[in-house]
């Protein structure tokens, strides 16, 4: 019989996937309408002015003993995240950094064993590797290029993740939603303002469809689907949130083979087909756990 746990876990799964659907996007949004090799300065203007719009518009500030960890959150979640997502973005090809992005199901789940000594579920560890296969026969190609800094890079982003995941729901912070993800993006997007005036070159005079690119960024990219993620953590498993992630290269493959003519592989939609049951798997062997009281402050 599906409790009303359940139904309520899976609607609150159904809306956080629309974060990493939002992100999914990210790839044609840059290539289509953004200048070219500026990544850092893309980071930049998706986080920094979302982060400031939240923060305006909630009208909280955190109390003097939140600001550590909420620093420690906002590094992770946003300003390493995205310099290192990016790092691996040009030195890897885009499924490799997909595939290795794919373990953090597992990484969640080794920090919630360890640190909270509560054994995943052998269904979500074994849809898990299935879902790091389902990517790697959707986005892998047999040429690939294994550059170790890359691949340093891919799988540091992707523990900062994950650990930033875990922790936003082990800490519970006392903030509303609005102003909890709106300092997060502001502090973040100040972690990355050096590094893009350092590495990036001068943003150029922009044409109108580039501004209306970085405004989708900016607006959707990080503002909506940023509340949507941590709305999602505060209300699931960590393990829940972390294997939705997995929609967001998926959306990216669906989108480049709707809207610019790109061909998928038998073998792709096979892929494609074990990371949609893996994601599910993962939704059913979390939604059937007795759930843990959501923060208050993210309601």
């Amino acid at each position: 019989m599906v409790t009303t746990h359940t139904r309520l876990a899976w609607l609150d799964a159904l809306t956080t996937a629309l974060a990493p659907a939002i992100w999914g996007s990210t790839y044609i949004v840059t290539t289509e309408l953004l200048p070219p090799d500026l990544p850092f300065t893309a980071a930049l203007l998706r986080t920094l002015p979302a982060g400031v719009l939240l923060v305006l518009f909630s009208r909280h500030i955190p109390k003097q003993a939140e600001w550590g960890r909420l620093a420690v959150l906002a590094a992770l979640n946003i300003g390493f995240f995205q310099a290192l997502l990016f790092v691996a973005a040009y030195r890897l090809p885009g499924g490799l950094a997909a595939v290795v992005g794919a373990v953090q199901p597992l990484l969640v789940m080794g920090l919630v064993w360890v640190l909270d000594r509560h054994q995943p579920a052998y269904l979500a560890v074994w849809a898990s590797l299935l879902g790091i296969g389902g990517m790697a026969a959707l986005l892998l190609s047999p040429g690939a290029a294994w550059d170790p800094i890359g691949i340093a890079a891919a799988f540091a982003g992707t523990t900062c993740m994950a650990a930033g995941t875990y922790l936003t729901r082990r800490w519970r912070p006392a903030v509303p939603l609005l102003a909890f993800t709106g300092w997060q993006l502001l502090v973040g997007g100040l972690l990355l303002l050096p590094v893009a005036w350092a590495v990036d070159p001068p943003l150029p005079t922009l044409s109108a469809t580039q501004m209306l690119g970085y405004a989708y960024l900016s607006l959707f990219g990080a503002l909506l689907a940023y509340v949507l993620w941590f709305r999602g953590i505060a209300r699931l498993s960590p393990v829940a949130v972390s294997s939705l992630g997995l929609l967001s290269p998926l959306m990216a493959v669906v989108m480049g083979w709707a809207l610019l003519g790109q061909s998928m592989t038998g073998v792709s939609l096979a892929g494609l087909i074990a990371v949609l049951g893996s994601i599910l798997a993962v939704q059913w062997a979390s939604s059937s756990r007795e759930p843990t009281p959501a923060p208050q402050g993210a309601r």
